[in-house]
């Protein structure tokens, strides 16, 4: 058998190298490499995400993920169905490329993906039938039925953090949550305030937002862990948006009717890790 010379392995090695991805990194897959990006939305959020028909969506998260595609150069965008209890899966298993839907960046969220953002820092709040007027604040809800979403970690800032004696009553989205208020089901759903907004513009006159915010809640953008060169570009195209009045028109195109006081300055990001 010949023997291996050296200028067969230099060879060998200018091939892997021509081979190797233009990143150059040993890293995660980043979003930057991506021809067609495909992003995971909730398809049951008024004004966020709503799925229209096939394999159409609308809201504000679906015009944030297009416009930081186009900014990021990338022209084909592909949305599917992402919900709470699986956004995380369906990023780690590489389902899509990234999740914008109300994905709250937490210590624990973090510790399994990576975040760009804050896009928009929004508040929980509570949602309840226009007919109880009894509930004015997160305090009132001690003994109630509140709606506990599948994978939405909403729900422990009202009965674990604050300690507030509530019955949980189980749904799979915030969607099967609204429908469990209108019915009387459950007493509250509490969440990010614009998602609530979204449903109680939709609802019309029968459901009230009771306008007494109690948390700060950095919806992210998710992507694979690891991918910083990704997240970082996000950054730079969010910041540019907000600075340019792109943010501030998506916003008041999907939240300016709900009442809601809106935020138009650039969010401070929570840093890539």
């Amino acid at each position: 058998m010949r023997p291996v010379t050296r200028a067969a392995l230099a060879v060998a090695a200018g091939a892997a190298l021509l081979a190797a991805p233009a990143c150059g990194t040993a890293g995660p897959p980043s979003i930057l490499d991506r021809e067609t990006l495909v992003v995971g939305v909730k398809p049951d959020q008024p004004g966020l995400g709503m799925r229209i028909g096939e394999d159409r969506y609308e809201g504000f998260d679906v015009d944030i993920a297009t416009e930081v595609a186009r900014r990021l150069g990338i022209e084909d965008v592909r949305f599917v169905t992402v919900l709470s209890s699986n956004r995380q899966q369906f990023i780690q298993n590489g389902q899509v490329d990234m999740v914008v839907a109300t994905y709250s960046i937490t210590p624990v969220n973090r510790s399994k993906i990576t975040f760009a953002g804050p896009y928009y820092v929004a508040h929980q709040d509570t949602l309840v039938r226009a007919s109880d007027r009894d509930i004015k604040n997160v305090r009132d809800l001690k003994g109630r039925k509140l709606c506990q979403a599948a994978g939405s970690n909403s729900w422990r800032r009202v009965k674990e953090e604050r300690q507030i004696a509530v019955e949980l009553v189980p749904a799979a989205s915030y969607g099967e949550c609204l429908t469990k208020l209108r019915e009387g089901a459950v007493d509250a759903v509490s969440t990010d305030d614009l998602i609530l907004a979204g449903f109680s513009a939709k609802a019309g006159s029968a459901l009230r937002i009771v306008n007494a915010p109690f948390t700060d809640e950095r919806l992210g953008i998710g992507m694979r862990k690891g991918d910083l060169d990704g997240c970082e570009a996000v950054n730079r195209a969010l910041t540019a948006m907000y600075q340019d009045g792109t943010a501030e028109k998506l916003l008041k195109k999907w939240f300016a009717a709900s009442g809601l006081a809106l935020t138009f300055t650039v969010p401070q990001f929570e840093g890539c890790a």
